[in-house]
Formats: structure tokens, C-alpha cells, sequence
């Protein structure tokens, strides 16, 4: 199940406390790989690594990198001081976290205290390149409010992995993140996404929440078999616990795939089968053609008895982007080749800030 080589550090081409981007000597082939300081002890030139292979042999597009198994020559490694909780339970890379709900937490009492999320705003998406687009168009109108990023583990498991994620706190833009299930590596550990949402209201007095899974999907052309059904769940949860739950769809005209054109089956699945409560769906008002096709697709799916969809003209994304210096890229594609894509995750953002706009709602 796991294919494993020894290979020798020849360079670090990038390094943080988190992640180090390096190049090993695989019997004579230099070759890329990922190494978590935290987990597996931080790597130096000459260093002889164990290294699992196997998705860059299965020529992977998402996670095809290798990824260092432990340092032959530093076996110390310290992802988290305290904690009782486990993630990545009975594995032999099973790692020791400080969970916000365990016993010796400080925050222990938060949960069982907890009542409601009094409408808090809670946008989900399926994909983590919906985050970039969505916290630029937050964030610029928005700068005070506090925004909080809890990440799924319906991909990448380390949030490590995502220089987005590091980048947009580093300009602070995400002002905190939470990892979930298996998930691991942000500010806080939760256990689940019930003691997620309570940590983001209760603990972090978040203004909007934005959910998605890390970097990476797992699909498989089939009706059901995509991780990104998890949107559908998530929305219940942020509904079942009185927040407003606003669904990002998976929109795309630049996907070759007949199945992702205009409102991908991911969503149209999600929305139709998946998630058992009405929800808010942001649409950007599009091209008359492309707007159109959404539309009729949303008709044949009788989604509009369902949920409330909203209709938005955008025209804001690509500049909101750039006030920040940002930029995106989606299944290898950047803005300009995927415009739609990154525009549906930004018209959340705008939606989110209308229907939280106290004023706008005390004149209706």
C-alpha cells in the first residue's frame, strides 16, 4: 500500500517551521519532495530520508510529491507540547495534538455552555482554491471583522501543506484557522465540526467562518465518490447549530469535463441529494449565456424549491485580488483561464456582507 525509497537531501529549496521543499537523490535522480518539520525533524543537506513514493508512482496530479517518512539522521521532532488527543488514530504516523475540547483544556466548559450560533455566517465550499478569492473580497471590505478558516480534512491532512493558508495569515487576512477529524496543524484541533463551529464563535468571536477541505480532492467520475460531498453535512451542521449556512458552488466554464461545465454535478449532487436543509446559494450573474446554463441547470434539478438562490452581479473579484497582491490557480488554472471558478467564491463573500449589513436589513 505504501511505496518506500531511501533517498539523500541534495538541496532545500524552500524552508519554514512547517514545511520544507527539498530535492533528494533517488539512485542518481533528483527528485521533489515535502518534509513536515513538526512531524518528521527538520532536514539538512547530505541527510538520508526514508521517503514514501507512492503517489508520484501512481503519477498523481493532487498530493503527487513525495513526502519524507522520517530523518534517518534526526529522529527528534515535536509537533505539540501538551494534548491527549490523537490524529491519524492507529496509524504508525499517529500524532499527539492539544485538542480545544479536552478535559485540561481551558475551554473545556465553552462547549457544554454552548446554545446557539446566533445566525453567524458560515460559507462552505468543496475546493481549498475557493479560500484565496473569498477571504480577498471578505477581508478588503471587511478589514476589522475577525474571519476564521476551519479546514476539513477531506484532503490534505497537514495544513501545512498550504502556502495560501500561510500567506493570507501572514498578511492577516485569516485571522485564525481550525483543523478538523484527521485534520491537523491550525491554531486550534477540534475534534469535529459541531466543537468547530462553537470554538470559532465562542472562543475566537468570529464575524463569518469559511470551511472548506485542504489542498487536494479526491474524485472519481462517479455520482457520489468525491470528498467534496462533504459540503452537504457541513451545512447541516452549521443549520442544526442556528447558524446561516451559505453554499459555495463549483462553477467552471474552462473545465473540459462535461460533467463540471457551468454547475458542476458536484454541486448539483450536493445540493439536490446531499444536504437535508434549505441554504443559501450565491450565483454570480455571469455572461447571458453562461447565466443561462446555470439557470437551466438549476431548474432541472429543482433546486429552487429547495434552497434560496441568489442571483449577484460581481464585477469585483480579479481587483479585490489584486489590492491584496494575490493570486489563484484552480486544477492548474490561474484567473484569467478560470474567471468563473474564483468569482462564485468571491460573490459568497458579497453575499455574506449584505445579508450581515445590519443597516441594509433594519431598511428592509
Amino acid at each position: 500500500m505504501i511505496s518506500k525509497r531511501v533517498g539523500k537531501v541534495e538541496e532545500i529549496v524552500d524552508k519554514s517551521d512547517k514545511l520544507e521543499d527539498i530535492r533528494v537523490n533517488i539512485n542518481g535522480d533528483i527528485q521533489r519532495a515535502y518534509n513536515y518539520p513538526k512531524m518528521t525533524g527538520k532536514v539538512n543537506v547530505g541527510d538520508e530520508v526514508v521517503l514514501n513514493t507512492t503517489a508520484v508512482e501512481l503519477s498523481l496530479g493532487t498530493g503527487g510529491y513525495h513526502f519524507v517518512i522520517t530523518n534517518l539522521n534526526n529522529l527528534e521532532s515535536n509537533l505539540t507540547e501538551g494534548g491527549h488527543i490523537m490524529k491519524l488514530r492507529y496509524t504508525p504516523f499517529q500524532v499527539k495534538v492539544d485538542s480545544v475540547e479536552e478535559q485540561d483544556s481551558s475551554y473545556h466548559d465553552k462547549f457544554d455552555e454552548f446554545s446557539s450560533l446566533e445566525n453567524l455566517p458560515v460559507a462552505i465550499g468543496t475546493l481549498h482554491s475557493m479560500l484565496t478569492p473569498f477571504v480577498a473580497s471578505y477581508k478588503r471590505n471587511n478589514p476589522t471583522k475577525k474571519l476564521v478558516y476551519i479546514m476539513t480534512d477531506g484532503a490534505s491532512l497537514p495544513i501545512y501543506l498550504s502556502k495560501n493558508v500561510e500567506m493570507l495569515k501572514n498578511k492577516g487576512l485569516i485571522d485564525s484557522t481550525i483543523t478538523i477529524g484527521n485534520a491537523f496543524g491550525g491554531d486550534f484541533e477540534c475534534i469535529n465540526i459541531y466543537t468547530a463551529l462553537i470554538t470559532a464563535k465562542e472562543i475566537l468571536k468570529a464575524d463569518a467562518i469559511f470551511i472548506s477541505m485542504g489542498p487536494g480532492i479526491a474524485g472519481t467520475g462517479t455520482k457520489y465518490g468525491f470528498t467534496g460531498i462533504e459540503q452537504g453535512p457541513l451545512l447541516d451542521a452549521v443549520k442544526k447549530l442556528g447558524g446561516m449556512p451559505i453554499a459555495i458552488p463549483r462553477i467552471s466554464f474552462a473545465d473540459k469535463r462535461d460533467r463540471h461545465r457551468g454547475l458542476s454535478h458536484h454541486s448539483i449532487t450536493v445540493f439536490k441529494d446531499i444536504v437535508n436543509v434549505s441554504v443559501d446559494i450565491p450565483i454570480t450573474m455571469y455572461s447571458e449565456e453562461k447565466i443561462n446554463l446555470i439557470k437551466e441547470q438549476i431548474k432541472d434539478n429543482c433546486l429552487l424549491k429547495k434552497h434560496n438562490i441568489v442571483y449577484i452581479d460581481n464585477k469585483n473579484t480579479k481587483d479585490d485580488l489584486d489590492y491584496f497582491g494575490l493570486k489563484v490557480r484552480s486544477m492548474g488554472r490561474n484567473y484569467e483561464q478560470d474567471k468563473e471558478f474564483f468569482e462564485a467564491a468571491s460573490t459568497a463573500a458579497y453575499y455574506l456582507m449584505e445579508v450581515c449589513d445590519d443597516s441594509r436589513r433594519k431598511n428592509d
